[in-house]
């Protein structure tokens, strides 16, 4: 396939060598759930044969390289992954996202010019106003806010893209440009093991290094 084409809808993740080593575990979730849209894999930097392993796997439609120039770090490259995906319709998954359901039926709940995010409930508690999460993003075409993102991006790295994102946006322009999703598309291990959180899951969000603990205890 010519990795440029036009897809209709998407999933879209990516990694670099240092994360790559979920990327197995990832697809294997994945494959399982029996999703019929295939993955786009943002290639930020991998190893040539985790590579050869993305383009070989048969949920994989292709691997598209965005490699750093250097500075930057590989959550950096994230969204300007999503802005270069060749889709109508994209869902960004992080490669420590667990898919425990099929998933196909997200795109349906996409509107167009915002992003279409889940509030990360953990940050929101602890930091006293509404945040999301940037482990899974959703989209149509390419929203204006997508294009801010990857410009605040390029001006300042001191902070992660999920913070870069907040930090660009108050809450009336928040309402303006994303789009709530249902919390079961990305739970957060904090709601688990922290909030006693009780509700359906179709992602599983294994965040930071207690979450990377879970991973490798399931590989």
């Amino acid at each position: 396939m010519n990795s440029m084409e036009i897809q209709d809808q998407i999933f879209l993740t990516g990694c670099d060598h240092k994360t790559e080593w979920q990327l197995p575990w990832f697809l294997k979730n994945f494959k399982k759930q029996r999703n019929k849209t295939k993955l786009i894999i943002a290639d930020f930097g991998m190893s040539p044969e985790m590579n050869q392993i993305a383009v070989n796997h048969p949920c994989v439609k292709a691997v598209m390289s965005l490699q750093s120039k250097g500075k930057e770090k590989g959550w950096f490259l994230k969204p300007l992954a999503m802005y270069h995906v060749p889709s109508k319709k994209t869902i960004w998954l992080d490669t420590d996202c667990q898919v425990v359901k099929n998933i196909d039926s997200m795109f349906d709940l996409l509107e167009p010019n915002k992003l279409n995010m889940i509030e990360d409930k953990p940050w929101t508690k602890r930091r006293g106003e509404t945040w999301y999460n940037s482990g899974v993003v959703g989209f149509i075409d390419k929203p204006g806010i997508l294009a801010q993102w990857c410009n605040a991006i390029a001006q300042e790295q001191n902070i992660g893209d999920q913070e870069m994102l907040h930090g660009i946006l108050n809450p009336i322009t928040q309402m303006t440009w994303i789009n709530p999703l249902p919390s079961k598309y990305n739970v957060m291990r904090l709601q688990i093991e922290n909030d006693d959180y009780q509700g359906q899951i179709a992602i599983m969000h294994w965040t930071g290094e207690k979450g990377n603990d879970r991973i490798r205890s399931m590989m």
